[in-house]
This record gives C-alpha cells, structure tokens and sequence, in this order.
C-alpha cells in the first residue's frame, strides 16, 4: 500500500523534469530548414530539383514537431484548456499560410484549394484522428468516458458553419456556381469569427468545467521552469515561420506531380491538411492510449473548429480583395459524407461513452474519403 502514492508522485515529477529544458534538435531543425530555403532560393534555383524532395519533406516533418513541442511547452505552463487552444491556433497558422500563397501565386479565376483543404481538415479529425482515437483507447481500455456536453458544443458550431459554408454556396443565385456574393462572404466571415469567439469563451470561461476530464482524470499540472517558457516563446514563431516557408516551397512540386500522376487536384487540398494535422493527430492518439479521452477530443474537434473558422475567413477577405471567385460548394458525393460524418460523430460522442466498434465505424468513413479524393 505504501508504493503507490510513491509511484504515482513519482509521475508528474517525471514529466516536470522532461519539460524543463529545450531538446537540442528543436532548436536546430528550424534553422537547418531556414538555411535549406536560402540555398534553394540563392544557389540553387526555382523549380526544386526532384533530388531535393526528401530532405525537404523530411525537414517539413521535423519542423512541424519542432513547433509542437514549443507549443506544448507553453501550453503545459499555462494549463489547460489554455493548451489545446495554442496547439490549434499554431496549426490553424500553418494551414491558413499555406492556403495563402496558394491563392496569391494561382492566376485570376476560381480557386477551390481553401474548400478542399478545410473540408480535408474536418473528414481527417471527425473520421480519421476520431477513429484511430476511439479504436486505439478501445482496444486498449474497453470502454471510455468524456463529458458529452462539450463535444455536442463543439460539433454543434462545427455543423453549423461546415454547412454555411461547405454545402450552402451551391444552392444561393445571387452569383451563379458553387460561389458566394461578396456580401454574402462578409456575413459568412463575421459568423464564423463570432461563433468561434463565443466557443472559446464558453469553453475558456462560463463552461470550463465541461471541458475538464470526467471523474478527475485530468493529468496532474505539468510545472515548466521560467527559462524553458521563455525560450520555447521566442523559438515557436521561429518554427512556425520554418514550416510555413518550407510548406510554400514544396507546394508546388506536390501539385505537379498530382497533375503528372492524373489525380485529382483536390488532393493538393488533402496533402495540405494531412501535414498540418498530424502533430495535432499524433498528439489526439496519444491522450486516447492514456485513457484521456476528453483531452483527445478538445484536441482534435478544437483543431476542426479552428480550420474552419479561421481559415475560410482569412482566404475569403483576401479573394474579395483580390476579386476572385472563392469556390466554397462542395460536390454531391461530398456533401453526402459530410452529412454522414456530422451525424455519426454527433451519434458517437453525445452519449459520452464510446467503444472501438464505433472508432472502426468512423475509419471506414475515412476510407470512403480518400477513396473517392483519388478516384471521384
């Protein structure tokens, strides 16, 4: 009886002694993809050499965890749910930059990658990250707990604004196509910052018990020491700035060997949100496999939230300023596996227990995605 409050002290002091200090490699990846993207662009020259595609992905890759692993460290210092939030915001950034230059270097016209990447961005979190989470903590725990308050919170904005903006466009006259009016993209954008800014501050603020572990699972504060704060302050912006400039420089070589291969173009949108996601979907798994489902959740559907209210505001100012048709409708078959997403989400975490029959559930779904993302 005596070893297990010693074990169980022994944890968070474990974990504080991982947090204080800042691993070597988080320093040096940014700047080594720093110093890549001066080559290429000095020395090295425009298109990227097929040679070059490699390094450059494998030090995207790098940078991605490198900014993850600052954006954690601060937010173990500011608690939670203060971290899930910073973890969404930093990827949102990446995601939303990207969009960005995509638009800016495409010529005058149409432009459907901000739809095909926000829409990529929410069948990866509610089937892909959602299924693995649930099958994994499943398998390994049987039967898991999270308040069902909050998840309908969040899939509750999430529906709304994924149908104002993904499946409405296609059915409005005032501008033919899947597009909307200037003045109907200005209201969409003032509803999607208001909503997302009423969320945060439910769940921050009047709720934030709702978005806490059930039955005190939450795992212990994690102290971090002033230096390492600081520091991985001043390095996230750092990395940040690294993968946003090394995404831009491998943007164009995916889209044309998708073009070469005879893929879709929309898949140039699913590569842009698999990069951004997967620290955040590695993060999501790993809660799971802990049996913090709650956390997982704040993760993932905060992360879902974030692509969708931040980014299509951003890339929808910029066409009306740039007076280019943002294509926001989706196709038929997609809206279908929107529809069907929403509700198999809504079925799976509104009773607050769920099982790894429904994780299997929501991974066929995501198989059904990428299947008709290659083959429409």
């Amino acid at each position: 009886m005596t070893n297990a409050p010693t074990s169980d002290a022994a944890q968070p002091a474990e974990a504080t002694n991982r947090k204080n200090g800042t691993p070597l490699w988080t320093i040096l990846v940014p700047l080594l993809a720093l110093g890549f993207i001066s080559a290429e662009i000095f020395w090295l020259g425009q298109p990227m050499a097929s040679w070059l595609m490699v390094p450059a992905a494998s030090l995207l890759f790098a940078s991605v965890f490198a900014a993850v692993h600052h954006a954690e460290t601060v937010a173990h210092r500011l608690g939670q749910p203060f971290g899930s939030i910073l973890l969404a915001l930093a990827v949102t950034l990446i995601e939303v930059s990207l969009i960005v230059s995509l638009l800016l270097s495409a010529p005058a016209g149409e432009s459907a990658v901000a739809r095909d990447t926000v829409f990529a961005a929410i069948m990866i979190v509610l089937n892909g990250i959602l299924g693995a989470s649930l099958l994994i903590g499943g398998i390994r725990h049987h039967r898991q707990t999270l308040q069902p308050q909050s998840a309908t919170a969040a899939l509750g904005v999430l529906a709304t604004l994924a149908i104002l903006t993904l499946v409405l466009p296609n059915f409005t006259l005032a501008v033919p196509g899947p597009v909307y009016a200037p003045a109907q993209l200005i209201f969409v954008t003032a509803v999607s910052l208001a909503l997302y800014g009423f969320f945060l501050y439910s769940q921050t603020v009047i709720h934030r018990d709702d978005y806490a572990e059930p039955d005190g699972a939450e795992r212990p504060h994690i102290a971090v020491d002033q230096r390492t704060f600081y520091l991985a302050l001043g390095l996230l912006p750092l990395a940040l700035v690294a993968v946003i400039l090394m995404a831009e420089t491998l943007a164009d070589p995916v889209a044309i060997g998708i073009a070469r291969a005879g893929l879709p173009e929309a898949l140039v949108g699913v590569a842009i949100a698999m990069v951004v996601l997967m620290p955040e979907g590695i993060a999501s798994l790993r809660a799971a496999r802990e049996n913090r489902l709650q956390t997982s959740m704040n993760l993932a559907l905060g992360s879902a939230l974030a692509s969708l209210c931040l980014t299509i505001p951003t890339v929808a100012m910029i066409s009306v300023f740039m007076g280019q048709n943002l294509i926001l409708g989706l196709a038929a078959e997609h809206i279908v596996l929107l529809l069907l997403s929403l509700f198999m989400a809504t079925l799976t975490l509104a009773t607050g227990r769920t099982t790894s029959l429904q994780g299997g559930i929501h991974l066929v779904i995501f198989g059904a995605f990428l299947t008709l993302s290659a083959i429409p």
